[in-house]
C-alpha cells in the first residue's frame, strides 16, 4: 500500500489515502480482536466486521480509480488479494456456525 504515497496527489494524503489506510488496518485488527475474545460467537461477529472493512477498502480503491487518483492496474493486485481474503473469512465464519 506504500505506492499510494507516491501515486496519489499530496492533497489526498489526509483524504482518500487516510481512508484506505484506516480500512486496511481494520481488517487484521478485527480478526485479532475477535480471536482474542475466545468465544465462537464473538469471533464470528468480529470476522463479519473485518469482512465489512474488506468491502470498504475495495470500494475506496475502485473510487480512487474512478476519480483518477490511480489506474486499475495500480490496484488490481490488491483487489484480487482482498477477494481471496474475503473468501477465507467467509469460510471461517461458516465453520464457526
Amino acid at each position: 500500500m506504500l505506492f499510494f504515497n507516491k501515486k496519489f496527489p499530496k492533497e489526498e494524503t489526509y483524504g482518500m489515502v487516510q481512508q484506505i489506510r484506516r480500512a486496511a488496518v481494520s481488517i487484521p485488527a478485527n480478526i485479532a480482536e475477535g480471536y482474542g475474545r475466545r468465544s465462537s460467537g464473538d469471533y464470528a461477529r468480529f470476522l463479519n466486521i473485518a469482512q465489512g472493512s474488506i468491502n470498504e477498502l475495495e470500494t475506496h480503491l475502485i473510487l480512487s480509480v474512478r476519480i483518477q487518483l490511480c489506474t486499475f492496474n495500480d490496484v488490481e493486485f490488491i483487489i484480487d488479494e482482498l477477494k481471496e481474503e474475503s473468501r477465507m473469512i467467509i469460510s471461517l465464519i461458516n465453520k464457526l456456525k
